[in-house]
């Protein structure tokens, strides 16, 4: 998508929102959203399942202007838990990956060469900070603990509420438009990664840290909404898999997760990947050759034995050998 101007002119009529109709859940303020709706708006996903915590302090963020921080292991829907409020609020979101080949210039800008009346010239192009800070837009950061130290200090300017960023080469100070709204997601806390999962996330300047005014931990979802949202994601897709092998590909998640709780085994069964693995089935029609290929395979050989004890389990079924044994 080409970031242009059309946001830029959008229409701010604040519309009530009701929450208990929309998210399911009753929170103590009002909740607005857009009249007009753009391209930068997310799609909905009819089949979402919204966290009550967490859909809570994002809509407290977009209703009061907070900086919210989203956190918690990778596959548990935090992007998508963003993206998805933010469709129903009919509010623009624009999602910005933080890995290391962002830098400081593509945040702010840098000048470029441009043709006018056939002459090459020199003219500063704006970064998606400065673009998406004077425009109605939820900004989203993701991996935001695997950001560059000079791509984090520039963040901190704008992380207070009304935050103005001074463009330097430009000798300007932009005021953020009414209706921006910063969030980050992050698979740690600012502290760094002891386990070894989030290879390339960064310790982040606790003077950073406190100026997110709320902080949400996104939890792996209960086992009855799981199977609903799979069952979702696949009549959304128009396939079709048998209510029990839901159930037990849940339940199979569900020990593997106890297990890495546990430090037993390194490798994590997000619901992401059970989805997947459920769409694997569909197309390959074979549980366990979907279950190999989607997630088994990525695990250490010396772990793979008791991965493979928690499928005999749940589906009664012993997986081949050969899956799981390296000298089988």
């Amino acid at each position: 998508m080409i970031l242009d101007n059309s946001v830029k002119n959008v229409d701010f009529s604040p519309i009530s929102v009701d929450t208990q109709k929309i998210f399911g859940i009753t929170v103590p303020f009002a909740v607005t959203g857009f009249s007009d709706k753009t391209d930068y708006v997310p799609d909905i996903d009819p089949a979402y399942v919204f966290d009550k915590e967490v859909t809570t302090l994002i809509l407290a963020g977009f209703a009061f202007n907070r900086r919210v921080l989203l956190q918690g292991f990778h596959g548990t829907g935090k992007s998508t838990h963003l993206e998805q409020v933010a469709a129903r609020l009919n509010w623009p979101c624009v999602r910005v990956n933080l890995d290391s080949h962002i830098s400081r210039l593509d945040l702010v800008g840098r000048d470029a060469i441009a043709l006018q009346d056939g002459k090459q010239v020199t003219e500063f192009r704006e970064g998606i900070l400065p673009w998406a800070l004077q425009r109605p837009i939820a900004l989203v950061f993701d991996e935001y603990d695997a950001g560059r130290p000079d791509v984090m200090f520039v963040i901190q300017r704008v992380l207070e509420a009304n935050g103005k960023l001074t463009l330097l080469d430009q000798n300007r100070l932009l005021a953020p438009h009414p209706a921006f709204r910063l969030f980050a997601t992050a698979n740690t806390i600012g502290m760094g990664d002891t386990t070894g999962l989030y290879h390339g996330t960064q310790l982040i300047n606790q003077g950073q840290m406190d100026r997110w005014n709320l902080i949400g931990t996104l939890k792996f979802m209960p086992a009855d909404q799981e199977i609903a949202m799979v069952s979702g994601r696949l009549q959304q897709q128009q396939l079709k898999l048998d209510a029990t092998v839901i159930k037990n590909m849940v339940t199979v998640a569900g020990l593997i997760r106890k297990a890495f709780a546990t430090q037993d085994i390194s490798s994590l069964l997000s619901p992401r990947s059970v989805v997947a693995w459920a769409e694997n089935t569909c197309f390959l029609g074979d549980v366990a050759l979907a279950f190999r290929a989607t997630f088994l395979a990525k695990c250490d050989d010396t772990e793979k034995p008791l991965i493979a004890e928690y499928y005999q389990r749940c589906f009664g079924v012993d997986l081949p050998e050969s899956a799981y044994r390296a000298n089988a």
